[in-house]
């Protein structure tokens, strides 16, 4: 009788490796000597972060993306943060039905989990094939009406590459951009355009919202009642939080230095633009550094926050945001269910956000503790800001001395600011649980006891 030796993997720890895989493979394409524009050098380390960042479509970056890289290592920065955006697991998935693998209904739906943020059994393909077609769909669409105005500012060659290459990294909300090469910082020379701000504000939007969502709402042919309640949850809160944190951008940031010329339209044009980007874009029309400290705290929080499920954008997500909240409701209220409209939701769910929400606010305060320990310099506000925007896979950061923060930092805190990415892409539900070990089948329960809390 054979034996048969194998060292079983799960869903969790597939996913994992998946984007650990592709990081490194990207760093080694960047490494190569025709990676890197002519007159420039590149080490690992400047590598593998630049890898990191763009195939967990964060947008951190310690050099200039379209100063420091040729045109293929720009191809292969592009490459990845599509990898990223679409989600890793997805082409996988895809790759194994089209060679109809034994994989097992679990283990297709926690890899579709991760990529679609779809909860069913069913329509898995169907699912699949409505990602790549939206995908392709939005990210033309968006490059087209670039298009439109980067044609006439670079010439048609460099116009429509720009166009493409922006629409792709606005979509995967990953906030890599080209203007270093033109004289530009990000899209501040663009503040004040309608066309291209309200375009890549728009591309933001969509990547953020999810796979999951626009299956629904196509599903249910935009009939709201028929919504599933995720999708409900997450329009609304994800629309709350946009018109609230514009209007609040607009007042905080009225006198700000780079508003001095603005009418009340291009104001609140920057300020919707600052609220879509915090929500891990990336992208900024208003340096991020020049906010006030309201504007500051505002943009971290949003930054925590970020989008929806199973979508391109980071952060704890919408859906656990809400949770929390409506929990904590209940709890003042002294209500034992947790009901949003008229449906209740489980408290094991209430449980996994609160645990979601404490691990991240945990790491962010000892991965910024651990940076401030390693660069003396560096003041406690950047560093908080940089570890915020690592982990929510945003990729905003202040600017020292006519620098990123980013690229003043040293080899120990550019590896803490990687796992951040990492940890943030992967998700810290499914990283616990790849480097958890299986739940043990009628563990004893011990006495129930109590302590006093608030």
């Amino acid at each position: 009788m054979k034996k048969k030796f194998g060292l079983k993997i799960s869903a969790w720890q597939y996913l994992a490796i998946g984007y650990l895989g592709v990081m490194l493979i990207g760093s080694i394409l960047l490494i190569l000597p025709f990676a890197t524009a002519e007159g420039n050098s590149t080490s690992y380390i400047n590598a593998l972060f630049t890898s990191s960042s763009a195939t967990f479509i964060t947008g951190l970056v310690t050099y200039d993306t379209g100063t420091h890289w040729s045109l293929f290592g720009q191809l292969v920065i592009l490459l990845l943060i599509q990898l990223g955006g679409i989600g890793f697991m997805t082409l996988v998935s895809s790759m194994l039905m089209l060679i109809k693998h034994n994989i097992g209904l679990y283990e297709r739906k926690v890899m579709l989990l991760d990529a679609g943020g779809s909860n069913k059994y069913t329509g898995l393909f169907v699912l699949i094939k409505r990602i790549f077609l939206g995908t392709v769909l939005f990210e033309f669409l968006g490059a087209c009406l670039l298009c439109i105005r980067f044609i006439p500012d670079f010439g048609a060659a460099t116009g429509i590459y720009y166009s493409i290459w922006h629409s792709i990294s606005a979509f995967c909300n990953a906030g890599f951009d080209l203007m270093g090469a033109v004289g530009g910082s990000s899209l501040s020379n663009y503040a004040t355009d309608p066309l291209v701000s309200l375009t890549v504000c728009a591309l933001i939007i969509l990547g953020g919202l999810g796979f999951c969502v626009w299956s629904d709402v196509l599903d249910c042919k935009c009939k709201i009642k028929k919504f599933q309640l995720n999708t409900k949850v997450v329009l609304l809160i994800s629309l709350i939080i946009l018109i609230s944190s514009t209007g609040l951008f607009l007042i905080f940031e009225w006198n700000n230095e780079n508003y001095a010329n603005y009418h009340f339209g291009e104001k609140l044009l920057a300020s919707f633009f600052n609220a879509t980007t915090m929500r891990t874009a990336g992208f900024f029309t208003t340096a991020p550094e020049t906010l006030s400290e309201s504007g500051y705290i505002l943009a971290v929080s949003l930054m925590f926050i970020g989008g929806s499920s199973g979508s391109t954008a980071g952060g704890i997500k919408v859906g656990t945001f809400s949770v929390i909240l409506v929990g904590m409701l209940a709890a003042f209220r002294g209500r034992r269910d947790i009901n949003i409209g008229n449906k209740r939701i489980e408290h094991s769910l209430l449980s996994q956000a609160l645990a979601i929400f404490a691990a991240c606010l945990v790491i962010i305060v000892t991965s910024a503790l651990l940076i401030c320990a390693f660069e003396p310099d560096l003041t406690s506000k950047a560093a908080l800001f940089e570890c915020t925007s690592a982990l929510t896979n945003t990729g905003l950061s202040l600017s020292i001395d006519g620098q990123s923060c980013t690229a003043t930092l040293g080899i120990a805190a550019k590896i803490i600011l990687i796992f951040l990415m990492y940890a943030g892409r992967v998700g810290i539900l499914t990283l616990a649980l790849a480097l958890g070990g299986k739940q043990k089948v009628g563990e004893l329960r011990k006495p129930v006891d109590s302590l006093l809390i608030g």
